[in-house]
Order: structure tokens, then C-alpha cells, then sequence
């Protein structure tokens, strides 16, 4: 097999003491040069695209698709020299399989997952999402697991903790996903606003329509257009896009609840403009004063004689 005298010796080591023939070295010698050669090529292929394409989302597409594509031919490249015989493999494989099968459940599950997810789509790179008892923004999809920039837990309204949550991808086989973007890239957002019995809850109720009218985004032609596609994806039933302030009362006063249409993501930057607003509103009128929890207590006066 080797002409040169090192390698021949080489070759003599290996067999002595390691137990390996001239025909796994040369099967050796051959899969460690395939997987070079696709390591290389990968590399080029990847740096062009790098360099061409502009757009993060695509570039993105681009580098997994590659990804995958060059670790599925150096599988089955290098399965090839390995498994000579036709009956052979199919045996070999049959038998690994089976042991695959019990020992490795749940990879195995991930991976289907894994083409559920590229075949379905309930979500893709760049959608706010809710599974389980995670929240986040999709920032990786992977053969065995996907990556969140989580949103929410000890922080407020929908805003990201900084961390990076990594998740089996077969939990969408055992949990609901809940799609933020998917469909209208809206959501409703409601504020609760709680004045006394004593206010003027009429005129409160007014004021606040005029503010959640000024934030009012169905109006905007974009916005009925993305309804309108998404009604023709999914069985939507929206009769009411405007905003509304519904009324309810509580132990503690009058509740007055601002409902309307934001996108996910600036769910908190709405609120606080809304709340400001209102803050500005509501002190221009001494007779509307926002109620806080209080116990009051009845004592009737004692008649004299």
C-alpha cells in the first residue's frame, strides 16, 4: 500500500498494535480526506456567501442550508467507503437502527421535530414565540434544539431578560406553541386604569378613547392588508379593529380598560406613551382621581334623646 519507507512503518505500527489492517487504514485515509475536502469546499462556499449576500435573514438561510447539505454528503460519502456491500449495509443498518432507536429516543425525536419544523413552519428564524412556560424571540434553529433571546420572567411587559434559552426541539410534540408574529404581526394589549366611585368615570372613559384613538394602527392601509391575508391563512374573525376602553367595576372604584392593537415588540413603549398621556389627561381634571385599594368603614351617628 505505501511506497515510503516511514509510511510503511507507520503502517506496520498501527497493525501491531493498534489492530488495524491495510483495509481500514485505507478506508481511514479515504474518509479523512472526504471530510477535508467538504470542510474546504464548505468554507469557500460560506465565505462567498458571507461576502455577496447583504441581507442577515438570507445570509442566514444560506449558511444552515450549506450546513446541512455538506454534513449529509460527508454521511453518506464516507458511509459509502465504509459499507462495500449492498446487503451488507443494509443489515448493519437495519441492526443500528433498532439499537438507535431505544438507546437514543430522545435525539431521534428532535431531529424529527426538527423536519417538522422546516416542513410546518409554526415558526421560523426571527418570530416571538410562547412555549411552554418559555417566551422569546427565535434566533437559531439546529438539528437538535432551537435558541430564544427570552422575553419576560422577572421583567415586564414582553422585554428581554439578556439570556439566551436552548430548547429541545421535541417539545413542540408536548407543548402548544403560541406564535406572537405568525398570521397579523399584531397583538392585543390592554391597560387597566382604576379611578374612584367619586370620579367622573364618563368623562374618564372620553379621555381615555381620545388617547387610544391617537394610537389607533387600524387605520393605517398596511395594517388592513395584513389582516386581510391573514384571514385568508387562518379562520380570523375580527370585527372590531379600533380601539375601545370597556367599563367594570371593582371593590376599589371604577375600572376603565383601554383595549387596542400594537405590534409585539413595542407592546411596553405603547403602554408607558399611553400611561403618560392619561398621567397628563386625568390632572387637568380635579374631578377624576385614580383609586388605589382602601377599606372604608360605616360607623353611623348616634341620635341624642
Amino acid at each position: 500500500m505505501w511506497d515510503n519507507p516511514f509510511m510503511e512503518n507507520f503502517n506496520d505500527w498501527l497493525h501491531k498494535y493498534l489492530g488495524i489492517d491495510l483495509a481500514a487504514q485505507q478506508k481511514l485515509l479515504t474518509s479523512v480526506l472526504i471530510v477535508a475536502a467538504l470542510w474546504l469546499i464548505h468554507r469557500v462556499l460560506r465565505s462567498n456567501v458571507t461576502e455577496r449576500i447583504q441581507s442577515l435573514e438570507r445570509r442566514y438561510q444560506w449558511q444552515k442550508t450549506l450546513g446541512y447539505t455538506f454534513t449529509t454528503l460527508g454521511i453518506l460519502a464516507v458511509s459509502l467507503v465504509w459499507f462495500e456491500g449492498v446487503q451488507y449495509a443494509a443489515t448493519y443498518l437495519g441492526l443500528l437502527s433498532a439499537g438507535i432507536a431505544i438507546a437514543l429516543k430522545d435525539p431521534i425525536t428532535n431531529v424529527i421535530a426538527w423536519g417538522f419544523i422546516l416542513w410546518r413552519k409554526p415558526f421560523e428564524v426571527g418570530d416571538r414565540i410562547e412555549i411552554g412556560q418559555y417566551a422569546g424571540d427565535v434566533v437559531d434553529q439546529r438539528i437538535f434544539q432551537f435558541s430564544m433571546m427570552e422575553i419576560g420572567n422577572w421583567v415586564a411587559s414582553d422585554q428581554s431578560t439578556g439570556r439566551v434559552l436552548h430548547i429541545p426541539n421535541g417539545m413542540i410534540f408536548t407543548s402548544g406553541v403560541a406564535n406572537y408574529t405568525h398570521g397579523p404581526d399584531f397583538i392585543w394589549n390592554e391597560i387597566p386604569v382604576l379611578i374612584t366611585f367619586e370620579s367622573d368615570w364618563e368623562k374618564a372613559k372620553r379621555l381615555l378613547q381620545k388617547i387610544a384613538d391617537v394610537h389607533d394602527v387600524s387605520k393605517d392601509e398596511a395594517t388592513r392588508r395584513e389582516f386581510e391575508a391573514a384571514t385568508r391563512k387562518f379562520l380570523l374573525k375580527y370585527n372590531k379593529l379600533t380601539p375601545i376602553v370597556y367599563t367594570n367595576v371593582l371593590d376599589s372604584g371604577v375600572l376603565l380598560t383601554i383595549r387596542y392593537l400594537c405590534k409585539p415588540r413595542q407592546r411596553r413603549g405603547t403602554t408607558e406613551t399611553i400611561w403618560e398621556a392619561t398621567l397628563r389627561a386625568f390632572a387637568k381634571h380635579p374631578d377624576i382621581d385614580l383609586a388605589y385599594p382602601t377599606t372604608r368603614f360605616y360607623s353611623p351617628e348616634k341620635s341624642e334623646g
